[in-house]
């Protein structure tokens, strides 16, 4: 592992920092070049369709460098760099429907958390009209859900985050949850925290497993792109109420789904993959 081709970085407060502030001047940047664009050329690009897709971009790509920069080349004399390749495809076979049991339980446990009532009536109405604001151009909503949302975020979460706490000697079940908390925090509501935890262990416990981030990448995109297709399609993220079937046969699916694939995956079949 120390002649690995791979920088062996540790994720601390610090890290987190970097990639805080990183994102911060990147958006601020992204602000910035709006108001310019404003004043020069009497335009609101804020309301292309376009914009959010472009200054989400940016903001995760001055993440990604500043901890680069400050973290993995000053420590390592290395450049950030991860483990892209492919696996075997009984692999694919197992980590698919794992995955798309741990969407179906998601669903269910985040459909329990009140849409009325005096806060999370009003925070919900919000995050309803968030949301709709990406279907007005669906080519820009499956491009910013499908390749590029899992692209940044796996790199973020799992690969600086989870893989740093692991460098740093953090039990690998430990830094798959954490890395998964702060990965449902970041999404600022308690119906996408909730899937987004339950969905990042899978997305961990894969990366862990294959040590390959095209994994999780590929999953992520998965869970995205049948999202999306519900909203674009079925005008709703839920799977019991666009094919008109019960929540509970929902729940149940997802469990015989997740518990059998995660059986073979992390039981009866037996991952060799490295990093090297």
């Amino acid at each position: 592992m120390e002649n690995s081709k791979y920088p062996k970085f540790t994720f601390t407060w610090l890290g987190g920092v970097v990639l805080v502030v990183g994102l911060f001047v990147g958006t601020m940047a992204v602000s910035l070049f709006s108001t310019f664009w404003k004043l020069v050329f009497r335009e609101n690009i804020e309301l292309k369709d376009w914009f959010l897709m472009v200054a989400n971009s940016v903001g995760f790509l001055t993440a990604i460098a500043f901890f680069d920069f400050f973290i993995v080349r000053r420590t390592t004399q290395k450049r950030l760099n991860f483990n892209l390749s492919s696996v075997n495809f009984s692999t694919y076979l197992l980590i698919f429907p794992m995955m798309a049991g741990m969407m179906f339980i998601s669903e269910f446990v985040a459909a329990q958390i009140p849409t009325t009532g005096p806060f999370f009536g009003d925070f919900y109405e919000y995050f309803t009209q968030l949301m709709s604001q990406l279907t007005d151009n669906p080519v820009v909503m499956i491009i910013m859900t499908v390749i590029m949302a899992p692209i940044f975020e796996e790199i973020i979460f799992r690969g600086i985050i989870q893989k740093g706490l692991i460098n740093k000697g953090v039990e690998p079940w430990k830094a798959i949850l954490y890395a998964s908390i702060i990965f449902g925090v970041v999404h600022r509501n308690p119906w996408q925290f909730i899937s987004a935890v339950m969905l990042g262990c899978v997305l961990g416990l894969v990366y862990h497993k294959t040590k390959s981030l095209l994994m999780p990448i590929l999953l992520h995109a998965f869970n995205n792109l049948t999202l999306s297709l519900l909203v674009l399609y079925g005008k709703d993220e839920s799977f019991a109420k666009v094919l008109h079937v019960s929540e509970w046969l929902v729940l149940a699916v997802g469990i015989v789904l997740f518990s059998l694939f995660y059986y073979l995956f992390m039981k009866k079949y037996k991952v060799h993959y490295a990093e090297m």
